[in-house]
């Protein structure tokens, strides 16, 4: 199943597969996602679901859905 991802505030939308890892997907799409751990401990890779839910990138793959738009923080920090 392809689900149609949204990365803002960068506007940049892309295809992936289910399952997909979400880091991989935003490297592909161009879209600069932090990473520290890669373990999801540090929070670096903290972005926001559409319908508010806080995850860690680095820890989640493609859900199973038509759409799927992530807010990205910026944090000067990382």
């Amino acid at each position: 199943m392809i689900v149609c991802v949204h990365f803002l505030p960068d506007d940049v939308t892309v295809d992936a597969e289910v399952g997909e890892a979400l880091l991989d997907v935003a490297d592909r799409a161009g879209v600069f996602i932090p990473t520290g751990c890669l373990m999801g401990s540090c929070h670096a890779c903290t972005v926001e679901l559409e319908d508010g839910e806080i995850i860690r990138a680095c820890l989640t793959a493609v859900p199973p859905r038509e759409e799927l738009t992530i807010n990205l923080f910026s944090d000067p920090t990382w």
